[in-house]
């Protein structure tokens, strides 16, 4: 069953849509509403549940924000919205909406391959800068960086390499400043998309991608679309030597 409602959020073939997942009506139309004013034009589908996602096969779906509903990381109903989700769209990133900051949640959720982790104490410019972050291919866990900031004066044995390389990515992606078609922009660079191809499938002129991609090399210090896309890769790795400006 879902919530969708109104001609404004049908599916369309070659919309970015995003999808909304979860049980609360007041908070899957918050997310919308927020996200229909950061995402000008982009298409929204709002569910109940991953029980109505074969609604939105063939659109073109670029984020799935999933509720967490106060489950657990490991519960057997979140693995099967996971797993209806993957079955259908494969390649799309899921985020999870959570009433909690619990940094152990986070960290399960990213070994699950979540890519981002929005709790409801989020200021609005955090989130959306997160979200920012996910559609250009990044990952957001703000909750692990505040962790590791918070415990900064404690012993923290079990924290290895592999943690301390996370710590050094959010911080970076918590800085990145790129704006949503920036971030449209960056996501199809990154899927080796030609500026003629993105002017197509943003409904942009071949000028405004140049544009934009003028902006994005600006801010990752990059001199092409090659060093656009490895530095996006070596930040996301815990590189430092090009800070957005």
């Amino acid at each position: 069953m879902s919530a969708s409602s109104g001609p404004r959020r049908r599916v369309g073939r070659n919309t970015l849509t995003v999808i909304v997942i979860g049980n609360s009506t007041l908070a899957r139309t918050t997310v919308v509403k927020l996200l229909e004013r950061e995402l000008a034009g982009w298409n929204f589908i709002d569910l109940v549940s991953t029980e109505s996602l074969d609604r939105a096969l063939g659109a073109e779906v670029r984020l799935i924000a999933l509720d967490l509903a106060g489950r657990a990381v490991e519960s057997a109903s979140l693995r099967d919205d996971l797993a209806a989700i993957a079955a259908r769209f494969p390649d799309a990133p899921i985020t999870l909406l959570s009433g909690t900051d619990d940094a152990i949640i986070a960290r399960q959720a990213l070994k699950m391959g979540i890519r981002g982790f929005f709790s409801t104490s989020l200021a609005v410019d955090i989130a959306l800068a997160g979200l920012r972050l996910v559609l250009a291919g990044g990952t957001f866990f703000p909750q692990l960086l505040g962790a590791v900031t918070n415990r900064s004066n404690e012993p923290s044995p079990a924290r290895n390499e592999a943690e301390r390389r996370l710590d050094d990515r959010t911080q970076y992606l918590a800085i990145a400043d790129f704006t949503p078609r920036e971030a449209d922009i960056l996501a199809e660079l990154q899927s080796g998309c030609s500026n003629k191809v993105i002017a197509g499938k943003l409904n942009l002129s071949g000028h405004t991608v140049k544009m934009h991609l003028q902006h994005i090399m600006r801010k990752l210090q990059a001199q092409n679309r090659t060093e656009v896309v490895a530095r996006l890769i070596q930040r996301a790795a815990g590189g430092h030597d090009a800070s957005p400006t």
